[in-house]
């Protein structure tokens, strides 16, 4: 009998904290799914470091000053929440029903 060993390569140590960070240095956008309630759909975003550098800080952002910073998502999102623990992370929402195109709420 004739025994072929294959040597695998070492499994990653990365620990959680350099994995979040990973997170925060990503190059692209990262959009998720959409969550809802009863009133709302909401999704956030998690910026780029090179975008999240030049992003204004300490307020909410209007639709103008987040689609410069090249989010792209359909009409009718909001920034409503600046998530303090990870100020990188962009928090929308917008009220059920609302139509994409027009930014406005069916009823």
């Amino acid at each position: 009998f004739f025994f072929l060993m294959i040597r695998r390569p070492p499994r990653s140590t990365q620990s959680r904290s350099s994995a979040a960070s990973d997170v925060y240095k990503r190059q692209t956008w990262e959009y998720s799914d959409k969550y809802y309630d009863d009133i709302y759909e909401y999704r956030h975003v998690i910026l780029p470091k090179h975008v999240y550098k030049k992003m204004p800080r300490g307020r909410l952002l209007a639709e103008i000053e987040w689609r410069s910073l090249g989010v792209q998502q359909s009409r009718g999102w909001v920034h409503y929440e600046i998530h303090r623990p990870e100020p990188h992370i962009l928090l929308f929402r917008r009220a059920l029903g609302t139509d994409p195109n027009l930014s406005l709420i069916h009823i």
